[in-house]
């Protein structure tokens, strides 16, 4: 799938379609989907974290275990695979990037392992990874790619690796405003600050490349978090985007790895069911407002209060801070881990269901994802979805 108005992504000397799947976890983002939008030449990306899950004979060596060691070496072990599955999927196109957390415990280990198994990419969000050259300089070839979502983000990893002779390989700027999963705001109350529409952080950062001495073409800019037509696409790219990455669209694909009640819930979602809250993690998130986020929120006040030092309720340190785990009373008390399990397997009562703020590109149809590149950079409505 080459053909396209908008000019190619180049990444590490590959010419890419300018479109960028978006981590997801926990399992959301893994080899399938990854693999099926590498093999239309984008860029397909699987999320790192707990992906044990997507593997029966780890789960059965891990699920009722307490044994942290035996737990991060079956993710390992699950990360390799997906990887490889992945790229034997994409047959040598487009790119297999491996998404991992800054705020997880494991986070040097999953950037280690990503390197180890062939991923052409990493990217990282959820915290600055002011050592991810250091982290991989073994591994050259492999394209850096932090998310961002301010200007003063982008100048402090920009300042930081250009000490290490090192420039990010391209920069996914997220807006807050719109996107799924964790947020790059400090706080519930700075979501919508308008200090992070893309208009602003492209033009800031344009600017800050010229005071920096960094030619634009050598950073990609990458806008993501809310995007869902191809109009929208022509205007990111006309303000200095040169791809654009979305989750949720891809999350309710054909080729997405989560299950049918998963895909349905996202797709169904009214806006009035979307809503912000704050993460175990310490950072704003969004999400669908079903049963379990419901009863959660109604408590959630008094949980804070009562928020004490507990033992990690899955066996495993997933984040290096957790509000349930630390005793953090100003963050979310519950497992993430657990709740996104339960999404992942599609129990809609109990399950945590990350979804951004916008509409989808098909509405509540669940199409393949060659249709939804082919929409988004080239305007062409599925024909079932066309009007009669």
């Amino acid at each position: 799938m080459s053909d396209t108005a908008f000019p190619k992504l180049k990444l590490k000397n590959k010419l890419l379609l300018p479109i960028v799947q978006g981590g997801m976890g926990v399992g959301v983002s893994a080899h399938r989907l990854a693999g099926n939008v590498a093999k239309l030449g984008a860029v397909g990306t699987i999320s790192s974290v707990d992906l044990r899950r997507h593997h029966a004979d780890l789960m059965a060596q891990t699920d009722k275990s307490r044994d942290k060691a035996l737990i991060n070496k079956a993710n390992l072990i699950a990360l390799d695979r997906e990887i490889h599955a992945a790229k034997t999927i994409a047959e040598g196109n487009g790119m297999i990037a491996a998404n991992v957390m800054r705020a997880v415990a494991e986070y040097a280990a999953y950037v280690q392992q990503s390197c180890e198994s062939g991923a052409d990419a990493i990217v990282v969000g959820a915290g600055l990874p002011m050592d991810l050259p250091e982290l991989t300089s073994d591994y050259p070839n492999v394209a850096l790619i932090p998310i961002l979502s301010d200007v003063r983000g982008i100048a402090l990893i920009l300042k930081k690796w250009m000490r290490k002779n090192r420039l990010p390989n391209a920069i996914v700027i997220e807006n807050p405003q719109y996107a799924a999963g964790h947020l790059g705001a400090a706080g519930l109350e700075s979501v919508n600050d308008p200090h992070f529409a893309f208009s602003v952080v492209l033009e800031g950062t344009l600017e800050l490349f010229k005071q920096l001495g960094i030619e634009r073409e050598n950073i990609p800019l990458i806008t993501a978090g809310g995007i869902h037509s191809p109009e929208q696409v022509r205007e990111l790219f006309a303000l200095g985007a040169s791809a654009v990455q979305l989750g949720t669209p891809f999350a309710v694909t054909e080729e997405g790895d989560a299950h049918i009640n998963f895909k349905q819930v996202l797709t169904q979602a009214k806006p009035e069911d979307i809503v912000t809250f704050m993460s175990c993690a310490g950072l704003p998130a969004r999400a669908v407002k079903t049963q379990w986020l419901a009863n959660y929120l109604d408590k959630e006040e008094k949980l804070q209060r009562k928020a004490g030092l507990k033992e990690c309720t899955v066996g495993f340190d997933c984040l290096h801070q957790c509000g349930l785990r630390d005793g953090i009373g100003k963050a979310g008390q519950f497992c993430i881990d657990t709740q996104l399990a339960f999404a992942l397997e599609g129990d809609v009562k109990r399950g945590l269901f990350f979804r951004g703020s916008e509409r989808l590109p098909f509405g509540a149809a669940i199409r393949p994802v060659r249709e939804l590149i082919d929409y988004l950079l080239n305007g062409i409505q599925p024909t079932l979805l066309q009007p009669a």
